[in-house]
């Protein structure tokens, strides 16, 4: 298992743009929103962000 010194600064780094992306997408209007929906972008915010680096490590 890594190391957690080394690894929690890349945790706390991804959670802090993950963050920092649904406030941006929160604040933004709906018509600057590619498909002026913005429930798929948090659903591909969170969920891509956290599920692709486990399906890449299985």
């Amino acid at each position: 298992m890594p190391d957690m010194q080394l690894l929690a600064p890349l945790l706390a780094i991804q959670l802090l743009l993950m963050i920092i992306a649904l406030i941006d997408l929160v604040r933004r209007d709906p018509a600057r929103v590619a498909g002026g929906k913005k429930w798929p972008w948090a659903l591909g915010i969170v969920f891509i962000n956290t599920l692709g680096p486990i399906v890449i490590s299985s």
